[in-house]
Order: structure tokens, then sequence, then C-alpha cells
């Protein structure tokens, strides 16, 4: 018996970076695997903090006493832009991004800008012209303010929305914006219980409509 698919419209979508349109994972663990040899910190613990968040905020949080934070991100940061081997999109990115064209689209990540360019370009994939990076969202997910500012440059409310984040983080702050959350990827907490999900984005078929919105549809894998 064949599954109904589901269906979703909206007037704009969000998308994030990492985890979402990018699979970083190589770059992003074998780092911080670095940094937590070097400062004796649990690694593990350190991931779960970590996805979805500015770098100075983990830092902030699991950094030594003592330690010189300014010349550790500064470091961790220059690595990050000299590292690409791995990189690469999540399956159907770069096809959703296309038939997306035409419509209101952002990026909302964590990541600065020239990282964000690099991995996009590293993964093959199209930079959406609204871009908001940390150099815009001091706050940094969980906040909701980077799509906040996202919807308000697409000229829509963050409630017209779906966004597509993959961490708990990101979610939590697709929530506060009153955005419409869809999960992708396998990340499973009480957060995410009643949300829509695909386990990655090459189940996604989009239709931009006349007004400009955007129709999600997919066969639900449940």
């Amino acid at each position: 018996m064949t599954s109904t698919p589901v269906t979703v419209e909206a007037r704009a979508i969000l998308f994030d970076m990492d985890g979402t349109l990018v699979d970083s994972t190589p770059v992003v663990e074998g780092m911080w695997g670095e940094f937590a040899a070097r400062h004796d910190v649990d690694l593990a613990e350190l991931l779960a903090f970590s996805h979805g968040r500015q770098t100075h905020h983990t830092m902030a949080r699991f950094l030594p006493s003592g330690a010189d934070g300014v010349a550790a991100l500064a470091a961790f940061q220059a690595g990050e832009l000299e590292r690409t081997d791995g990189i690469q999109e999540i399956p159907g990115a770069g096809r959703l991004l296309a038939q997306l064209d035409g419509a209101r689209v952002a990026m909302v990540t964590s990541a600065p800008r020239d990282l964000a360019m690099l991995r996009m370009a590293a993964a093959g994939l199209t930079v959406p012209e609204i871009l908001i990076c940390e150099e815009n969202t001091p706050a940094g997910k969980p906040d909701p303010s980077g799509y906040l500012a996202a919807a308000e440059q697409l000229g829509v409310a963050a409630a017209d929305c779906v966004i597509l984040e993959d961490a708990e983080a990101g979610i939590q702050a697709a929530l506060a914006s009153g955005g419409r959350p869809l999960v992708v990827g396998a990340h499973a907490s009480a957060t995410t219980g009643s949300l829509l999900r695909v386990p990655d984005l090459s189940v996604i078929t989009a239709t931009v409509l006349d007004d400009g919105g955007v129709r999600l549809t997919w066969q639900p894998t449940d």
C-alpha cells in the first residue's frame, strides 16, 4: 500500500548549511577532535553542544580557564579555511536548489561568510542570494535572529517560511522564529517529536508557484 505524499507550501524556503546542504562532517569532527585532545576536553560532549552553533560559543564553553581564547579561535578559523577534503553536498541539495530557482530562498548559517562560501563551493553548490552568516547574527543559534533577518530580507513573515535544519540549536532557532521547521537527517530529541522530517534532500521535489511561493512534496519513509 503506497503512503500519501507529504505536501507543504510556503512563501519562502530557508536553509541551514552544515548538515543540511553541505556534509562537512570529516572537517568539523577532525578539527574539534584535535581541539579536544589538545585541551583535554570530552569530544562527545563537545560535539553534542557544538553542532549548529557558532565556533566562539563552543570555545567559550569548553576552552580551559587561562587559555588564550582569541588566539585559539583565530587558529581554529584559519584551519577551517584550509580544509575542504571530504566536503560534499547532502544528497539532493544541488537538485533541490536548482528546482527552487526563482523562488524566495535564503541560507542561514553559524559559519563566517568566507567559510560558508568555501564549503558551498567545495560541495559544488550555488549560494543563495540571501546569506545570513555569523557576522550578521552575533547571538547565534538557538537565537532566532538569523531566521528572522532572512525572512525580513525576503519580504515575508517567518511564519510563512519552511526552515530546513538538522541540528538541535538550529531547530530551536527555527521554532523560536515562528517558522515551520523541516528536520533533515536523523537528529531526534524532545524538540523534534512532532516535526516533519526527511532523511536527506534527495526525496524532496520542489515546485515554484505562480505567486513565487513554493510547494515541497516527498514520500514519507515511515
